[in-house]
């Protein structure tokens, strides 16, 4: 194929190529990011039933099928090579430059079990497994790949995908392991001594989550870590705390603007987002994260 492209999605469903192998004189989509409605859900749905989607010819012109009236159903063609594309796809294939495509589903577990539900039904078992992205071919002149080859590439997906859970699995699991040694060092500071030493020693709270800086509010005394708000500005978000959010155990947000902070302005780019736990109904955790400028292209 002219460029075959690996198709990360992300949390918010938009999707990213994050590797890509293309001819010299075709204009490189690496880095590009597209929006979640590129590929909806029921695109995505299908490609967990049926992982492997040629397309030959774009402007081949589609055979109608007719259907036996006596039928009870219609006709599904989900699992046919020979399915033509949709018209709108046809002509997002042809924006592109493509005539010929060839799409492989990079699937892998969506976090449950170690191999998901044995038994049970197809659709319970493809439930639990996740569309973590695409590997895309394209072509600038009509394909056609044999049935052999298209199998032999189902088959590399899965054992591409085996391998990358395996991967993401570990690297879930060294993250929890840190968490829990850090957390239990934590654990024992409170035990012996008081409870600003998770916050003066170390490790601190900062090591339990990724952040720009943390904050124990303590007996009315207040202990900053890293980058974090004023004593007075702390004073005034606890003052916000209580009656918006005081009949919960915390408060998690990306953006304390968002979430209805009304002196969010005044904290400026240096605190953004904002993780809290009560302790007390006067005593608080905190962890802060900075505004964070990122460019994307899309």
């Amino acid at each position: 194929y002219d460029r075959v492209m690996v198709y990360r999605f992300h949390e918010d469903e938009h999707g990213e190529v994050a590797a890509e192998s293309r001819r010299d004189d075709l204009e490189p989509y690496l880095g590009l990011h597209y929006p979640a409605t590129d590929i909806p859900q029921a695109s995505r749905f299908l490609f967990k039933q049926n992982r492997v989607r040629m397309i030959a010819d774009c402007h081949a012109a589609p055979v109608r099928v007719i259907q036996d009236a006596s039928l009870p159903q219609p006709l599904c063609l989900v699992g046919s090579t020979l399915r033509a594309p949709h018209g709108c796809h046809a002509q997002y294939m042809a924006s592109m430059g493509s005539i010929a495509s060839l799409v492989m589903a990079v699937i892998i577990s969506s976090g449950g079990d170690d191999d998901g539900p044995r038994g049970g039904s197809s659709s319970s078992s493809s439930s639990a497994m996740k569309l973590w992205g695409l590997v895309v071919c394209h072509h600038t002149s009509p394909r056609y790949i044999p049935f052999p080859l298209r199998y032999a590439c189902e088959f590399l997906m899965q054992a591409f995908g085996l391998q990358l859970n395996m991967e993401l699995q570990l690297a879930l699991q060294l993250s929890e392991k840190h968490m829990l040694r850090t957390q239990t060092l934590l654990c024992d500071m409170l035990l012996r001594d008081s409870p600003t030493g998770i916050v003066t020693q170390s490790p601190s709270i900062m090591d339990l989550v990724k952040c720009d800086g943390a904050a124990l509010y303590y007996q009315g005394k207040y202990y900053p870590l890293g980058v974090t708000p004023t004593e007075a500005q702390i004073k005034d978000i606890i003052g916000w705390l209580t009656p918006s959010h005081g009949d919960s155990t915390g408060l998690s947000t990306d953006s304390l603007a968002d979430a209805g902070y009304p002196g969010a302005a005044a904290l400026g780019d240096a605190v953004c987002g904002m993780a809290v736990a009560y302790i007390t109904k006067s005593d608080y955790l905190f962890w802060f994260r900075s505004h964070t400028a990122k460019e994307i292209k899309w």
